[in-house]
């Protein structure tokens, strides 16, 4: 290629644009027309003008792109921002919901892991004192069954070797003659002479009853009331029979000094629940006796007279024991022995007539009376 030369009557600014030249074959030393060159250089001055512009457009239009892309691309991360702070805030709530949860639920537990304790300690207890009650009635159900089994053998013996015709003497020392037994206290009743009179008509009953040999004489308006409640025998105070028998002989009986206790004690009599204890000599000195039971050996606590006490008394399940004089246990016996045989009456285990059986209640009646009056078989 040969290198243009530089047309010196072209303008400046011309002449400093470089023009490119092309080759069309061997260089064979001569030049274009100036009028091509003209119009080259033209060309390419109006093409290099028109490059800065469009490459400023396309600056500023990449730059407006560019703006537009960062705020869109700003509200876009702003948009997301928000949405993950909204959805933590969510979380957080969500957590803190969760946690409130899970503090009731393990409090809830304590709760009922503290109730279940206490309920099994409870229902433990209570088995136990349930099994110490069971074994203490037990205990007392095996001592009545021992109590009623030998007085049913005394029954039976009663029953058997005793009745008003033929009593048996051992277990009736009274009616020994005076040369075994002694004199008898208090006086002696001549024999009646009824006993050769005919037998006697009760006319309320329809028997006939027999004087008996010493002088006895059924009374016709007790008999029949007693045959009247013997027909449905019943522990009713309110019935003619038990009526009359509350009123003349255990009321008397069993009215001491002492009323409130006196009530207690009939009420336990009634209710098969008295007991009456021996006092050993060796168990407690006088003095603790006497801080630790109900009344002291040498008072008596329901006549509350100064008296030798060898015997005490306990009412029902109560701890607490009573100190009484031989008297005052003689007059509570003898009302325990009544209440005895007509339970016994009641419950069908005496087998004899009706006139027997009256007999046998006067007899425990006239006990009571006696003991009433103050009279006691002495003790050894």
């Amino acid at each position: 290629l040969c290198p243009p030369q530089p047309d010196q009557g072209l303008p400046p600014s011309l002449a400093a644009v470089p023009v490119s030249w092309k080759s069309t074959g061997p260089c064979q030393g001569h030049r274009e027309s100036p009028g091509a060159l003209v119009e080259t250089s033209a060309g390419e001055v109006a093409q290099d003008q028109e490059g800065p512009v469009a490459t400023q457009l396309d600056v500023l239009r990449l730059r407006s792109s560019s703006m537009e892309i960062r705020e869109k691309g700003s509200e876009f991360l702003k948009e997301e921002l928000r949405r993950a702070q909204k959805e933590l805030k969510l979380k957080d709530e969500e957590c803190e919901r969760l946690s409130k949860v899970r503090e009731q639920l393990e409090q809830e537990l304590e709760e009922l892991t503290a109730s279940l304790f206490e309920e099994a300690h409870k229902m433990v207890r209570e088995a136990n004192m349930k099994q110490a009650a069971s074994e203490k009635q037990l205990k007392e159900a095996r001592g009545k069954i021992d109590m009623l089994q030998a007085e049913v053998t005394a029954l039976k013996t009663l029953v058997i070797t005793s009745t008003p015709a033929s009593p048996n003497r051992e277990l009736h020392p009274q009616l020994l003659s005076p040369t075994k037994t002694g004199p008898r206290k208090g006086h002696s009743r001549h024999k009646s002479t009824s006993s050769t009179l005919c037998p006697t008509v009760c006319p309320a009953a329809g028997h006939t009853l027999t004087p008996d040999r010493e002088g006895k004489e059924v009374d016709t308006i007790l008999f029949a009331e007693f045959q009247t409640w013997r027909e449905s025998p019943t522990l009713d105070k309110t019935c003619p029979f038990l009526e009359r028998v509350y009123r003349e002989d255990v009321g008397p009986c069993l009215d001491f000094t002492m009323q409130e206790l006196s009530g207690l004690v009939r009420a336990a009599v009634e209710d098969n629940t008295l007991t009456i204890e021996p006092v050993a000599s060796q168990t407690l000195p006088a003095v603790k006796v006497a801080e630790v039971e109900g009344g002291s050996t040498n008072m008596c606590a329901l006549s509350g007279l100064t008296r030798t006490c060898r015997h005490r008394i306990r009412l029902g399940d109560s701890k607490s024991h009573y100190y009484i004089s031989p008297s005052s246990r003689a007059r509570i016996t003898a009302v325990c022995n009544f209440f005895t045989y007509i339970r016994y009456i009641q419950q069908g285990l005496v087998r004899q007539d009706a006139e027997p059986m009256f007999w046998e209640i006067t007899r425990l009646r006239k006990e009571m009376s006696l003991a009433k009056l103050g009279f006691f078989p002495q003790e050894a």
